[in-house]
């Protein structure tokens, strides 16, 4: 566990009255955001330029991941009107692209396949060209809820493997081994829609073990990654076990574009929806001819 304070690099501020009007809109539709349950950073930034990530199927989550700060809780039924009102947010917003994710569902006998299936043509009803990203759980590994998902046709499915095989410890009901296994059969099931995935950095692994992870996902076939500093939560989350300088994330972002990712974001600050519109430059018509997919 580190005992510093954190360096110059990560000091940004975050300004709550700033984005009160945002704050509005999603109290108005009753919808929730990661940015908000996860305590991210870049919320000031993110809210300011009207973009979130959209947290579906409540706030509470199955599992007991360490570094997580999102709500340990017996989960509420799921709310069949919620697509709907994730559709008119992205209206109103104007959003050209969206993010779509949720906690673990583990009570629910497909994980919520089905939600983020009626979400995403929800969106598509209401705003044919906005971009579709969604960055699922695990589904506990079952095929038929990856198809779900696939077939429902977002434009990007992401899903997280966090850190290195060696901490899983900290990803309590998680195993490194099934989400390199989500994220391979969405590739099989929808070879026409790239992958995404990121770590955190700073929970003690070795670069080597990094490297191994992203030689891992370029294995299957993985476009996109992401890598940031992991910052806990809270004294009762898991430390932080270093600080990792920016031209580290520098280095890697190069490696990892050295590997054939198609777009990495690596930085102190980013997470897994950081700037995630700036991975898909060509519009959705030209998708499969620019990541030869």
């Amino acid at each position: 566990m580190t005992t510093e304070r954190k360096p110059a690099w990560l000091q940004k501020k975050m300004s709550p009255g700033a984005h009160a009007g945002m704050e509005n809109l999603l109290g108005e539709l009753r919808l929730n955001t990661v940015c908000q349950q996860a305590l991210c950073p870049n919320i000031t930034e993110c809210f300011r330029q009207k973009q979130a990530t959209f947290l579906i199927l409540g706030t509470a989550c199955t599992r007991l991941c360490a570094f997580c700060n999102v709500t340990k809780a017996v989960p509420l039924p799921v709310d069949p009107d919620e697509p709907e009102r994730v559709a008119s947010a992205v209206g109103r917003l104007s959003l050209a692209h969206v993010v779509v994710t949720s906690p673990t569902r583990d009570d629910l006998h497909d994980g919520g396949a089905s939600a983020f299936a009626a979400t995403v043509a929800a969106i598509r009803r209401a705003c044919p060209e906005t971009r579709i990203e969604l960055l699922i759980p695990d589904f506990l590994g079952a095929r038929e809820s990856i198809r779900q998902v696939a077939e429902s046709a977002p434009d990007i499915i992401g899903h997280n493997v966090e850190t290195v095989p060696r901490l899983y410890d900290i990803r309590r009901g998680a195993d490194y081994r099934r989400s390199l296994d989500v994220l391979a059969a969405a590739r099989e099931l929808a070879p026409g829609i790239p992958t995404k995935s990121g770590l955190m950095l700073g929970l003690g692994e070795s670069l080597d073990e990094v490297r191994g992870v992203l030689a891992g996902l370029r294995g299957i076939g993985c476009a996109y990654v992401s890598l940031g500093q992991y910052l806990a939560p809270s004294r009762k989350h898991q430390p932080v076990a270093a600080f990792i300088p920016p031209e580290l994330f520098d280095m890697l972002r190069d490696e990892a574009l050295g590997m054939g990712f198609l777009h990495v974001e690596s930085g102190p600050y980013v997470r897994s929806s950081y700037h995630a519109a700036d991975y898909v430059a060509a519009p959705v018509s030209n998708r499969s001819e620019r990541y030869g997919i």
